[in-house]
């Protein structure tokens, strides 16, 4: 996969996916703003000269028409496994509310996880703070091991946790060793993405979330230096079969970033759907539309930030900064 071109063939990828979304963004219709995404995305994807293959996905066949587990997309040439969310955090584009991407992480063939679509617990912390916790351990005594690798005391710390009942017991015990929370409705994604950049405000991501994400976000954590611990959770009847069946054989078994994430030849691309914590929205304009990109390569060691515009009608467009 060592071609310089994907760079930049992925970052239109998930720009066209995040237009796509951003122009149903406020309406309401989350199921509408998954669809467009997903449609622009793989629209964009079989332009590509590659030979992918969808690891993570929308589902399998029978659930999903599009993006699927196990579809293969683009021309052909170069085998690549990919990971996708054309939009993470529908709900969030929705209702306009902050955080929402268009994300696509890739690899040589085995290097991101076939996770089923489950549930996956997962703990998120920024480089300084990799190897010092423990997915066991009490809260509170994660809580003073990442305090203790940042030098300041706990009640410095900002922990971001999906706000739902089945963390009540979490967030308590949060508050009780003393660290500010900052809860939200969706978007765990770009919250580990947060964990592992400085000037964030966030020190950690805990609780479960979805384990497609997590893969992603392990493939984001690799290129950042972040660290993250995971266990899948299997919560209906079936999952620990389906999970046997995609080769997961430990089922206890705790995943780290370089677990979820091991190839060695990763990119991992998202543009901003929505305003977020480190890269703007879609901003539509009079001729033309500006997003804002960060892409990642763990082979290079390279982290790129993009702020693009482009004009679509005529010469007298006037571009605006």
């Amino acid at each position: 996969m060592h071609r310089d071109d994907l760079f930049l063939e992925f970052v239109r990828v998930v720009e066209r996916a995040a237009i796509a979304a951003a122009r149903t963004m406020g309406q309401g219709d989350r199921k509408y703003a998954d669809q467009v995404a997903v449609e622009a995305m793989r629209q964009e994807m079989e332009t590509l000269d590659i030979e992918g293959v969808i690891v993570i996905g929308e589902g399998e066949r029978d659930e999903a028409p599009m993006l699927f587990i196990g579809e293969k997309v683009g021309k052909g040439g170069d085998p690549v496994d990919i990971a996708v969310d054309p939009l993470e955090g529908t709900n969030l584009c929705a209702t306009g509310a902050p955080n929402a991407i268009a994300v696509l992480a890739a690899s040589e063939k085995g290097g991101l996880l076939n996770a089923p679509d489950i549930y996956m617990e997962k703990l998120v912390v920024g480089p300084s703070s990799r190897g010092r916790v423990d997915i066991n351990a009490p809260v509170e005594q994660n809580l003073k091991a990442i305090a203790g690798a940042l030098d300041r005391e706990v009640h410095d710390l900002v922990v971001i946790v999906l706000d739902r009942p089945r963390h009540e017991k979490l967030i308590a015990d949060i508050g009780k060793a003393g660290a500010r929370i900052k809860l939200i409705g969706d978007g765990d994604l770009s919250a580990g993405i947060s964990a592992a950049v400085r000037r964030t405000n966030v020190h950690a991501v805990m609780g479960i979330g979805g384990a497609p994400e997590g893969v992603l976000a392990a493939a984001a954590l690799r290129c950042l230096n972040g660290g993250m611990l995971a266990r899948l959770v299997p919560t209906k009847p079936g999952q620990e079969e389906r999970m046997r069946k995609m080769g997961i054989t430990d089922l206890k078994r705790i995943y780290t970033e370089q677990d979820l994430a091991p190839g060695p030849d990763i990119l991992f691309v998202a543009t901003g759907v929505t305003d977020g914590s480190f890269m703007h929205g879609v901003r539509f304009f009079g001729g033309g539309y500006r997003t804002s990109s960060v892409s990642m390569s763990l082979r290079e060691r390279l982290i790129r930030f993009a702020d693009t515009v482009r004009l679509e009608d005529g010469s007298d467009v006037v571009v605006e900064f």
